[in-house]
């Protein structure tokens, strides 16, 4: 059960895992393995399961579910572990050193400039 909805945990191919993110696309998954690998985090990258299908109404017939894009569930081994937290605790480095910044995080920004407060970068 999570404390709140920032700090989820849950089973990933048998392992308990603090998420890090859902419904990430490939590229997105790719971006968050090189940050939190870097910082000494495993990861566990599960396909997010198919959305559930609505029961068709009586008389109808149940309408083939349009495909869902290939997303995944972002997780690390640290069940402990808070996105929140990491980043405004400035926890997290990129691989070249640098604090990783809401913005980089959010991938606004292709270098972390942490000289700039994150309010300013609305």
């Amino acid at each position: 059960m999570a404390i709140n909805k920032n700090h989820e945990f849950e089973e990933l191919d048998g392992v308990k895992c603090g998420i890090v993110e859902r419904n990430a696309l490939p590229e997105r998954v790719e971006f968050l393995k090189k940050i939190l690998e870097y910082n000494g985090y495993t990861v566990v990258v599960v396909p997010t399961p198919a959305p559930k299908a609505a029961a068709p109404k009586p008389g109808e017939e149940a309408a083939p579910p349009p495909p869902a894009p290939e997303t995944f569930t972002v997780g690390v081994t640290d069940y402990t572990f808070n996105t929140i937290n990491a980043i405004f605790g400035r926890l997290l480095k990129t691989p070249g050193g640098k604090v990783v910044t809401l913005a980089y995080w959010q991938q606004k920004e292709a270098e972390p400039n942490d000289e700039v407060p994150y309010f300013e970068n609305a």
